[in-house]
């Protein structure tokens, strides 16, 4: 398992484990894990949104956006 798995692992062990002890019943946890699903969903479709959008600017904008290194 990467540090990066450990980490996000560790981090959602902890979230859970303070909505337990302030009281969330596990029903409860489930409702805030799948909104939390719903943002992240959103959130990439958003991020597809504007690649999508990037990638059908004109030209004339090229210059606007990012430039490689040569």
């Amino acid at each position: 398992m990467s540090t990066d798995q450990k980490g996000t692992r560790i981090l959602a062990r902890t979230f859970f484990n303070q909505l337990r002890a302030s009281g969330y019943t596990p029903h409860q946890v489930i409702g805030i894990a799948t909104e939390l699903l719903e943002l992240v969903t959103t959130d990439l479709k958003e991020g597809d949104k504007a690649v999508a959008a990037a990638q059908t600017t004109p030209a004339s904008d090229a210059g606007t956006g990012f430039q490689p290194r040569v």
